[in-house]
Formats: C-alpha cells, structure tokens, sequence
C-alpha cells in the first residue's frame, strides 16, 4: 500500500521543502475573474473516497466559495510531499503519513478525516480458512514489504499468540489481488473493505475479510484525511476555510445521494468501472460519518493511540504532539 512507503517519503519531503524539489506556488492568487486559485492533490487514482471533492467542483460548491480548485493527480511525489512543498494547497493523506511527517518537523496539517474509521483489513480466498491473525502462520502475505506494515502484522499475531517467524512476507506492491490471490502466489493481503471487497462481491468471490479495526483500537486510525499546511493556515486561514465549506458539503451530499454522487465521479473518471463506482459508493455514505458528531471530526485520543504505537515500535524517535498534526476548526460542528 501506497501509504507505507511513508519514512523514505519523508526523506523526499524534506528536501522539497528546502528547496530543491518543485516550485513553491503556497501563496494563492487570483485571477481575472477574481476566483482565488488552489490545488488539490490526490494520494492515488480517482476513487469513491475522493468522491466529495469531485461533487463540490461539479456542483459548483467551490465556485460559490470565490474558489478556482484544480484537482490532480501526484505525478511525481506524494500528496504529502506536494502540500509540504507548496505545490498544493490541499491534499489527500493518511494519520500515519502526516504522523511520520510531523515527527520530522514537515508541518502539515490534517484538517478531516474522510472517513471515520479505518475501512480496512486483511483479505483472503475463503478456501483459505483464514480467520484471524492466528491462521497467518505459515501463509504467504503479500504488500508493500514496508516496516510498519511488517510490525502491524507482528503485532497482531503476537496477540493472539501465533508465531509470527512462521508469516511469509512477500513484496507484492500493486498487483492485482485477485490475481496474485488466485494464482497462489500469496494467501492474503491488505485491501479496502469500500473498494477491493465490494470488487469480490461484485464477481462472485468469496472472502474472508478480517476487519483490522475490530482486533485492536490502535489500528483504528483516520485513513484518508484532508491536509493542508501550517503555512497555508497561517497565512490563508479564510482561503482554508472557504474550501472545506465546499469540500464538507459535497461528502454531506455524497452521505444523502450516495449513487447521485457516482455519478458526478464518473462523470468525472469515466474510466471507473460504473457498477463498483456504484456499489462502493452505496458503502461508502455509510462509512464517512458513521457515529462521529459530525462529517470530518477527528479525535485526540485517536492520533495519541497510533503515534503512541509507532513510538514504541521505533517508527519515530520522538513522541508528537498530536494535537498540532490535526485540527476540527475548519469544520461545521452542528
């Protein structure tokens, strides 16, 4: 996954953001008709979680804030690499990644959760019989091959008393799961409830689907969330809270006309495949609230737990203080 190359990404945010990566164009600017420009970069290709971006730019929520919003895709770089070097005014990110990146002094900001709870887990043919992190012994996992990922399943399996010596890690990176899964190359993978497993659904593939929220709090983390950076806050705290407006009422439309809002992203990404489109979205505007007071709140206790967790398994030298990596300010608390 994508999201777990976070330490060597940091190494690229760091020299972005002292001055030999893009151009800094932080400081917005208007144009002739007076709209004032900004940019958001994704973490990935389209998807039904960007959806409520897509809605506010078609819908012209953006338009009634004063705002010209571009939405891109990360040609070189992460989202996160983008935001803290000023090429983007917005981004689309993860706890653990805006985690890594305030421990290294990046001051980028998570401003909403996307999604209230993690909507992941692990994934496997069901004629695998794999159950729970205690069936990982002596199977074949296959990801990114990066450490967190490495202690995430080590410490799941712990747990539950396996022996996770007796896990097969393999590097599989992007590869299709349904292909890597079915030709026995690896027993189980990491996968998003809200896209891959709707996919099986979708097919007819039976699954056994561990929820990773459901083994331990720790891994119920915000994935994705929407950054900014301090500077952005700083300097364009009206320009930040222009475009959450918008961005707030195009995740509520997306809660109140879930295949309305497919729509809009497939008019949008007319690549997607419809029906999953379709499906996930259905998913999806259950999820993006769900039991949160409000679209986007995020919690201390949560950013505590997982940055707490990463200190003590060596992923950062140093505790953070959390409440400076996100904030509720820019959101519609009613």
């Amino acid at each position: 996954m994508k999201k777990y190359m976070s330490i060597l990404v940091l190494v690229c945010i760091i020299a972005l953001t002292t001055g030999c990566g893009a151009q800094k164009t932080d400081k917005v600017t208007d144009n002739i008709n007076d709209k004032i420009k900004a940019t958001a970069v994704l973490d990935w290709t389209p998807n039904t979680n960007h959806t409520g971006l897509y809605v506010a730019l078609s819908k012209g929520y953006f338009e009634d804030e004063g705002l010209d919003v571009t939405i891109v895709q990360p040609q070189e770089g992460t989202a996160e690499q983008i935001v803290a070097a000023g090429s983007a005014q917005f981004g689309i990110s993860y706890q653990e990644a805006v985690t890594f990146a305030r421990a290294e002094n990046i001051p980028i900001v998570s401003i909403a959760a996307v999604i209230q709870h993690n909507t992941s887990g692990f994934a496997s043919l069901a004629e695998k019989g794999i159950t729970s992190p205690k069936d990982f012994e002596n199977k074949k996992y296959g990801g990114w091959g990066s450490p967190v990922e490495e202690a995430t399943l080590r410490y799941l399996m712990e747990q539950e008393g396996a022996d996770p010596s007796k896990l097969n890690i393999l590097t599989t990176g992007d590869a299709d799961f349904f292909q890597v899964s079915t030709t026995g190359e690896v027993d189980f993978a990491w996968i998003f409830e809200g896209w891959t497993g709707i996919e099986a659904k979708l097919r007819g593939i039976e699954l056994n689907y561990i929820e990773l929220r459901k083994l331990s709090d720790i891994f119920d983390y915000y994935t994705p969330v929407i950054i900014t950076s301090e500077k952005m806050i700083e300097e364009n705290n009206e320009v930040v809270r222009k475009f959450m407006r918008a961005v707030e009422k195009g995740y509520r439309f997306c809660i109140e006309k879930p295949e309305e809002a497919a729509e809009i992203l497939l008019e949008n990404v007319p690549e997607l495949d419809r029906e999953l489109v379709m499906e996930s979205q259905k998913y999806l505007a259950e999820k993006y609230q769900e039991d949160a007071e409000y679209w986007g709140m995020q919690k201390q206790e949560v950013w505590e737990r997982y940055m707490l967790w990463l200190y003590e398994n060596g992923f950062i030298d140093e505790k953070i203080d959390v409440s400076k990596a996100f904030t509720n300010e820019f959101l519609n608390r009613k």
